[in-house]
This record gives structure tokens, C-alpha cells and sequence, in this order.
């Protein structure tokens, strides 16, 4: 027999569900509201246990909250800065964190971390609550929040590693790793996974080290001796990335990425290259010739908005639209650093942190 409270959760839901689909069809995101309740209404009518549901249950209470947190300042790019907790403030990895955040956030940008000690604590301290924010993932060591983020409403607390990643990756427009132990290199290797795959990006992966340190080129040469000597990456593929010591070009590589290349995203078959300033007819036709091994059919034509993007927040930007292979995201990096060695001098091109 269902107990008071039960019941009146019970009547609570029917209420919001009733008032939900009597205003579904003025709903902007009709279409996906509408799939995400039909997928609730099926799994409740198969045979789940009660762990699964528990699972489902506090994976949708992780993504509310990262939904709600990031929206409000989804206009700003973020770059997100991994490293270990165990690193200590004396280090000069540490004081390296610090100068960076500090640095990349004065150029407009917010910083993410995973709100833990170490190279996490580094980046909040440098960037300030104001402009930075806290992924944090509890656990039974090594995790409380830093006292740069602890108490911000930019604090997420995560129950799950996977919810935490999404976001992590979801809201990032650039990576910034320092050095770390098995979970850095997880979020090395991951990220990497996702860039060659096409699931995360294009956007800059970059690898900082102390001057003088060797941390990043002795991950650099296994790369090379024992993934590429082997074919077991592409020869383009170092191009996801880039080390250095340097913090001045370390916040370079993530501002020039985005002087001209926007965004992009497919619509159909037709990959979409959102530009923040147009560029020649010329400079397109040296991408064909440059890169037209990238291309399954045609050609990299210019373009304004595509019918299926009219409701897109982009859509005032020009556009270069191709038949992407998919595969050879190498080669696609190679063609976005010569996209922005172009375009016009423009008011947009001096401020890439803005979306």
C-alpha cells in the first residue's frame, strides 16, 4: 500500500506531466522533449531492475545540473585544465597552472577544472571564482573541493565519472593538460580517442610543461615510436596537439584556433564550417587543391546558413561546406590552421573567446 508521501509524489508527477504535454506543441524543443519523455515511457514498461533505474535516475540529476550551471554562460568558450591532484603548490607545475589560468581568463576565456587539489586547485586559484568552474566527482580519497571553488555556484557535485567527462568535453572549447598520473593520461588518451573519432572537436589539445621539463616529450616520443612508427595512428594525427613550455604560446594556440574557424557540425552528409569572417574565393580554391583528399565527393564550396540551420544562434555567419570522409581528422586540424592564417580583418577575429 503506498505510503502518504507516495501518494502525493505520485499526484505531484501527473500534474507536471499533464501540464508538460498540454504545452508540448509550443515548446521550442518540441521534437527532443518529446523523444526523451518517449524513451522514459518505454523503459517503465519493460522489465528493469531497481539498480538500473537508480542509475538512469541519478544520471538525468547529474545532467540537470550541468545543463543548468553551463547555460547561462554558453557564450563563452572555456578551456578545461586537467593534471593531478597530487601535485603540490610548491612545484613549478603548480605555479605554472596558476599563471596559465590567470592568463588565458585576462584573454576573456573561463577556465574548468575538476575542482579536486593539485593541478586542479592551480587552475581555479589562477582563474578566480568568478571565471572558472568546479566539475568535482566524489570520492573516498583525494576529492573534496579546493577552497578557490568550494561554496561557487559554478561547483557541480557529480555522482558519476561518465556525467562528469560529457561536461567536461560538452563545454570545452580547448584541453590544457598538465602532468599526472593514470587518470590524466585517461584524459589524454580519451580526448585524443574523441578527436581522431569525430566525437569531440575540432578544438586545440595542449600538453604544458615546466621549462626544461620532459614530461610531455617522453609521452611524445612513445607516440611516435611505438603508435605511429607502427601505423597504429595516422601520420597526421600529432596534429591534435601541441607541446610546450611556454605559456604565451600555449594561449596562442587556443586564440588562434579560433581567429577565423568557428564551429562546426554536420547537417545531413554535408560537413558545416562556421567562419567568424569570410574568406576569398581564392584561399577556397587553394583548400581544394590542398585538401581534396579529405573530401568523399565535390568539392569545399562557401555558403551561407543551410535551411536546416535557420533556428541556430550561428546563423548570421558565412560557411564552408564539404563532404568530410570522416577519418582523416588529421588532415581536417591541417586545414583549419590554413583557414586561420585567412579571412578578413575583422572585429569578431580579435575576440575568440566569444561563441
Amino acid at each position: 500500500m503506498a505510503s502518504d508521501f507516495e501518494k502525493s509524489t505520485i499526484e505531484f508527477i501527473e500534474a507536471e506531466v499533464s501540464k508538460l504535454l498540454k504545452n508540448l506543441p509550443n515548446l521550442k524543443q518540441q521534437k527532443w522533449i518529446g523523444r526523451s519523455l518517449s524513451t522514459i515511457v518505454n523503459m517503465a514498461a519493460e522489465e528493469l531492475d531497481r539498480l538500473d533505474w537508480k542509475i538512469l535516475a541519478a544520471s538525468l540529476q547529474d545532467m540537470e545540473k550541468g545543463f543548468q550551471t553551463f547555460y547561462p554562460y554558453r557564450h563563452i568558450r572555456k578551456i578545461t585544465i586537467f593534471g593531478s591532484a597530487r601535485i603540490t603548490p610548491d612545484t613549478p607545475e603548480y605555479q605554472m597552472a596558476v599563471a596559465f589560468a590567470r592568463r588565458i581568463t585576462k584573454q576573456g576565456f573561463m577556465v574548468m577544472t575538476g575542482a579536486g587539489g593539485g593541478i586542479m586547485q592551480a587552475g581555479n586559484e589562477g582563474a578566480g571564482s568568478d571565471k572558472s568552474f568546479g566539475l568535482n566527482i566524489q570520492l573516498p580519497f583525494e576529492q573534496n573541493s579546493n577552497e578557490f571553488i568550494a561554496g561557487d555556484n559554478k561547483l557541480i557535485n557529480f555522482k558519476y565519472f561518465f556525467t562528469r567527462k560529457l561536461f567536461f568535453l560538452k563545454e570545452s572549447d580547448a584541453l590544457v593538460l598538465f602532468p599526472g598520473g593514470f587518470g590524466t593520461m585517461d584524459e589524454a588518451f580519451e580526448s585524443l580517442t574523441l578527436t581522431q573519432t569525430g566525437k569531440y572537436g575540432p578544438a586545440p589539445l595542449v600538453l604544458i610543461d615546466y621549462p626544461g621539463g620532459n614530461y610531455w616529450h617522453d609521452w611524445n616520443d612513445f607516440i611516435h615510436k611505438q603508435l605511429l612508427r607502427r601505423g597504429l595512428i595516422s601520420p597526421e594525427d600529432p596534429n591534435f596537439y601541441t607541446i610546450t613550455d611556454n605559456l604565451e604560446s600555449a594561449c596562442e594556440a587556443i586564440a588562434n584556433f579560433y581567429r577565423v574557424y568557428h564551429s562546426s557540425r554536420y547537417v545531413g552528409e554535408k560537413f558545416v564550417i562556421r567562419l567568424n569572417s569570410e574568406i576569398s574565393q581564392k584561399n577556397v580554391d587553394f583548400l581544394n587543391q590542398e585538401f581534396r583528399d579529405i573530401l568523399t565527393v565535390g568539392k569545399i564550396e562557401k555558403s551561407q546558413v543551410l535551411p536546416e540551420e535557420s533556428e541556430d544562434e550561428t546563423s548570421h555567419l558565412p560557411r564552408l561546406i564539404m563532404h568530410f570522409n570522416q577519418k582523416d581528422t588529421g588532415r581536417l586540424y591541417q586545414m583549419i590552421s590554413q583557414i586561420n592564417q585567412m579571412g578578413e580583418n575583422t572585429t569578431e577575429l580579435t575576440h575568440p573567446e566569444h561563441k
